[in-house]
This record gives C-alpha cells, structure tokens and sequence, in this order.
C-alpha cells in the first residue's frame, strides 16, 4: 500500500492533469473512465478486509458498471464500457462467462433485467438505456451505431450463450422523449411496462408487451407529440416492490407512486423539503441526488407502527454525492421512515445515515482521507435480516447492518489496492428448477470498474446455502492502520471524479 502523502500527492496531479475536462454526462464521460482504470490498474493489488469477509474468486476482463439477475434462471447480466456479458452462477463461488455482446454504451449504469412467459417459453432480455452512443456488435457484425441520446434498447439473452439485440438491426433503439440514463421494469418475470429515469421532472413509460416493437405511451394524447409523465423528483431511478408501489429517486429526493395500474401511475408521498436539502433539521439528506432505493417486506406495511425493515415501512436510500471533495462526507447511505402509503399522507421523514468517514471511523480507520478522492455511495443491495451490502466506488464494498434503521451500523467491509467498485449484489438462492426463492446466499458478487468481477463470501445472520464459510480475512486493527498508514489506493486515484461534478452542479441548480 502507498503511504498518505504519496496518495495526496496523486490527487493533486491527477486535479491538475483533469481540472478542466467537461464532462459529458453524471458520471463523467466514457474517456474519464477509462483513464480511472488505467490509474488505479497501476496500484498494488492490496487487499483489505474485515474478518468476516473472504474473497472466493476474481474475475478480471470485464469492466464492470452494474448487474442484475434473471428470476427463473440461474443467470447474472452485467453490463461494462466494452460489453454486456451473461454469467452462469449456477455456482455461486465461480461464476462463467457463457455470453458476451460487445456494447459500447454511453452510460448503462444500471443492469436491469426483465422476462416474459410466452408459448414457446420464457423469454429473458435485458434493458439498457443510451444516453449518449451506442455501437453494439453481435455474431453478425456491427448492429447499431448511434449518436443520439436517450433511446433503449432490449438484448435477448434467452440463449445466454447468444444474447443478441432486439428490434430492427438497421435500428434499434427505441427513442424516448425523456432521459434514459436507467430503464427499470416494474415486474421482473412478467416485464411489460418500464419507467425511464427521466429529467428533473418528468420521466417515461415504455409498452413492452410486444418485445419486437417497443413504444413510448402518451401521458397526454389530447396534445401533440408524445407527452412524458411528471414527478417531483425526477432523474435517476426507479425501484419497485412486491406491493404495487415505485420509488423514484432523482434531484429532489425520492417520490412513492402506486403503480398498480402501470399505465396511470399515482403520486402517493414525497420526502419532502428534507429530500429537496431544503430542511435545516435534516442537514446532508440530500447534498446532491437521492440515486437508488429499496423497501424490504413492502407488503407487510402498515400506518403507524415504529420503523423496522420487517414491518415495510423503511426505506433504504443512497445519495450520492461526489461534488463534495471531502471522502468523509461524500454520499451516504440513509434510511428513511415511510410514514403513509395514501395520496396527500404523511411524508418520509429521515432516520439516519451513514458516510464513509463514519463507516471508517467505526472501523478504527481513523485517518485523514485525502481532498478530491471519488468515494461516494452508490449501488447497493438488500439482504433479507437486515444486512446491506453497497459500493463506495473507491471505498471499496462495505456492508451495513440496518436492523436497526435509526442506527446504521458497519457490519464490514472489503477493499482492493486498485479499485472502483459501483455495484454490490447478493446472489439470490434458486431452487431445483431455477427459480429464485425470495432468500439471498452468503455470497456477494462486487462490480467493479477496474478488477471486473469479485466474489466474496460473507459470515451473516441466518447464512443460506452450501457456500464455504467466510472469516478468512484478516482482522485489522486501529493501531495495525495507523502503523502502516494505509488507506485504499482507489480512493485517491478517484480525484478523476472531480471533473464530472462541474456539469452535474450545473444541472441541479437549473
């Protein structure tokens, strides 16, 4: 590991070299991260975990971005700046690669996957939206090259050893009239309407019940053109849950629709001038962006009972925030309070959060995290019994005990020398005919932008499955960090995220 001032020296280096890049879209453009794994490839491979946590397997070559499982297969889709690649995880501990299509796709930040019984079987397909490019190439050679923002595009991976893109090879993408940054269906095994990200204020809805010719639905048909739909808290994301309820998280925070007419979807509540940063008493709640969102046990909501991820009425939250250069304050994980579920109810309200300087400081990290490093929240997952686990970026894969939502807590963490981690999944439990049963393994599949693909096995509250047993990583201790002065590489090569924050800023005060 590198010493704290040859760390702060790079990020001045690397400030100075990208000061005055522009970025192209949130998270900086295609060319930024190519030069953040060029950089942090050149770090020391320096692992760094808490004694719960093993490392299973790495598997380098694929740049990662985000992931997603299909339902009823055993099968993990994630999508990279080279590829979308397919992986068999019958074997949780050694996933395959068994398909690659090469997509270069400006920004396909998040994986989702979508599925469809038909009479000839089940059909199983990814989404991707295209911000900016898009250049896919499948067995027959260049399919689609584009140089037009926010369209989708769907890619069968039915054969996973085939995935291939749907729609007419001369063309594609299907276009929409709001931002596409992330397309996300609201029923996984049976995908037939999507959401779109959208701008500040407005999203879209795509018909997906014909797979073969996709299309934008009218909010307004009374009036011309294609009319999106609106939201208050437009921009990112949507998650949705197993009680008929959509969570949209963007600029201003997080909205809940009920989406059990997926055609009509209804405003239910808001999280208010706390979700805006508008709240003195809800200071650092939103800096920047609500990015994504789960509600655990969504079907066992009911009004007026205390916060508790068993009772559905906790919403977990990243917001990310890499505008602010301080790593100890950049993007947190929060937990929210969903207080009603009724049109003009009561609103969220916050219950706690989590930064990386705390997780450090809980940790017995306590050192001086470098200006301008890129270490903000960002994807993360829900273990049912109350374990989360989330990428850091360059804070590599932490987990988060939130079984008591108004006290997060470090459950534990794993870093490498060189990295950049976005995503963190837990690998869903299958049954004999490859279904998914609703409980998560032990194991967890870490996404990362530089290393590709770690698999690491963690010692959890009612651990599932045959996985080996994790706690083969050595325990560090405060004094061991601070005799050594370590600090993660990838933190600090992480400075390239800086330059994205000029344009961003931009777009939240418009």
């Amino acid at each position: 590991m590198r010493t704290l001032p040859a760390l702060a020296a790079a990020a001045t280096l690397l400030l100075t070299t990208l000061g005055t890049t522009v970025p192209a879209h949130a998270h900086g453009d295609n060319e930024r991260n190519r030069e953040m794994r060029t950089q942090l490839l050149a770090e020391g491979d320096n692992p760094l975990m808490s004694g719960n946590v093993a490392l299973q397997s790495t598997h380098p070559g694929t740049v990662g971005i985000a992931g997603c499982f299909m339902e009823t297969a055993p099968l993990f889709v994630t999508s990279g700046l080279e590829a979308l690649t397919v992986w068999d995880a019958s074997d949780p501990t050694k996933p395959t690669r068994t398909g690659v299509l090469a997509n270069v796709v400006f920004e396909n930040e998040a994986m989702n996957c979508g599925e469809r019984r038909t009479k000839k079987g089940v059909r199983r397909f990814a989404l991707i939206g295209i911000d900016l490019y898009n250049a896919a190439a499948d067995s027959n050679g260049i399919a689609h090259v584009s140089g037009e923002a926010n369209q989708l595009l769907l890619v069968d991976v039915t054969d996973p050893s085939d995935p291939k893109l749907l729609g007419p090879e001369e063309d594609p993408g299907v276009p929409s009239t709001t931002g596409t940054h992330t397309v996300a269906c609201i029923a996984e095994t049976n995908c037939r309407y999507a959401y779109t990200s959208g701008e500040k204020n407005t999203f879209s809805i795509f018909d997906l019940r014909n797979l073969d010719k996709p299309r934008e639905i009218d909010s307004d048909p009374g009036k011309e053109g294609i009319q999106p739909f609106s939201s208050p808290t437009g921009g990112h994301k949507w998650n949705f849950d197993e009680a008929g309820y959509g969570v949209h998280t963007g600029y201003d925070g997080s909205s809940v629709f009920d989406v059990s007419k997926p055609r009509e979807p209804r405003l239910v509540t808001t999280s208010g001038a706390a979700g805006r940063g508008e709240d003195p008493k809800a200071e650092g709640y939103n800096d920047f962006i609500h990015h994504n969102s789960y509600r655990p046990s969504a079907s066992e909501f009911r009004e007026g009972r205390r916060p508790s991820v068993d009772k559905g009425n906790v919403l977990l939250v990243t917001e990310e925030d890499y505008i602010e250069t301080d790593c100890n304050k950049a993007g947190s994980f929060q937990t929210w309070q969903v207080n009603s579920l009724r049109p003009g109810g009561e609103e969220l309200s916050p219950l706690d959060k989590v930064e990386l300087g705390d997780l450090h400081a809980e940790q017995g990290m306590n050192l001086d995290l470098p200006q301008g490093a890129f270490c903000s929240a960002h994807w993360f997952d829900y273990r049912p019994g109350g374990i989360v686990a989330i990428g850091y970026y360059g804070g590599g894969t932490q987990f988060l005990d939130v079984r008591d939502p108004r006290d997060i807590k470090s459950f534990g963490y794993a870093y490498m020398g060189g990295s950049e981690v976005w995503d963190a999944m837990w690998v869903p439990v299958y049954n004999g005919k490859g279904r998914q049963t609703g409980a998560k393994t032990n194991i967890v599949y870490s996404i990362d932008l530089v290393r590709g693909l770690d698999v690491y096995s963690v010692d959890v509250p009612g651990k599932v499955g045959i996985e080996p047993m994790s706690g083969t990583g050595p325990q560090h201790s405060a004094a061991d960090l601070a005799a050594a002065a370590a600090l993660p590489a990838g933190l600090v090569a992480g400075a390239l995220g800086l330059a994205a924050a000029v344009r961003r800023r931009a777009r939240r005060q418009a």
